[in-house]
């Protein structure tokens, strides 16, 4: 009788202990699956161009179409390069991906934007998604330092140039250089490009042809800044 019980007992362990194994086990292959497929994006990337972004692929769906033709950073005027990572992040050239000061700077501040570097955004940008949650701060700080490891900083701001977003449909400074000042991005001036970096935080609420008091203000000190890191080296990373 005691065995019978026992038997009982240990068949009742097994039958829900195998609902908790097979979850267990269909949740690493999901990892897993999931591990493999970023790093087999983030290795064809540094050499392929994304085709496209989630936030892309949800503007045209909203919007009918979009606005976008990638273009080389060899392409793009040095002075665009150096105004974008003036207004997104002065020390790109000195971080791993994660700009710990920067962070440190926006608690202290209480910032909105929580110290993202261009490396994390286009990380937001290529590989996630744009609404905040703490899963997708927490696999962007996954994913940034791969990032940083496979591709050069000249590659991560060739690919931040061609996938942000600078204005309603607008994507890349190719179709924001044509649509704000009727020329192509080789031809930006340094007020163009200050310009256009000054939309990067709220591109459907900025022109750069039609800029606000506020937008002229922040241009001119993105100008500063790109004249700024120009001299002092800190652009090296990407133009040599």
């Amino acid at each position: 009788m005691a065995k019978t019980k026992k038997t009982k007992k240990s068949k009742g362990k097994k039958s829900v202990s195998q609902p908790r194994r097979w979850l267990r086990r269909w949740v690493l292959r999901a990892v897993l699956a999931f591990v493999g497929l970023i790093g087999f994006l983030i290795l064809l990337y540094s050499v392929v161009n994304p085709p496209t972004t989630h936030t892309m692929w949800s503007e045209k769906h909203r919007l009918g179409d979009v606005d976008h033709e990638w273009v080389p950073l060899e392409d793009i005027a040095p002075v665009m390069a150096r105004s974008a990572v003036a207004a997104e992040d002065a020390r790109f050239c000195q971080h791993w991906g994660i700009d710990i000061r920067a962070v440190r700077a926006a608690l202290g501040e209480g910032s909105q934007r929580g110290g993202s570097t261009i490396s994390q955004q286009v990380v937001k940008n290529v590989f996630l998604w744009q609404e905040r949650s703490w899963l997708r701060k927490a696999l962007e700080t996954l994913i940034t330092p791969a990032v940083e490891a496979v591709w050069s900083k000249r590659r991560i701001l060739e690919v931040y140039l061609n996938v942000a977003e600078m204005g309603e449909g607008i994507f890349g400074v190719e179709a924001a250089s044509r649509h704000y000042f009727s020329v192509g991005p080789d031809q930006l001036n340094s007020n163009q490009a200050a310009l256009l970096a000054a939309l990067l935080p709220a591109p459907k609420s900025r022109s750069a042809s039609d800029p606000s008091t506020a937008v002229q203000s922040r241009a001119v000190q993105i100008a500063d800044g790109a004249a700024t890191i120009r001299a002092d080296g800190r652009s090296k990373c990407f133009e040599d």
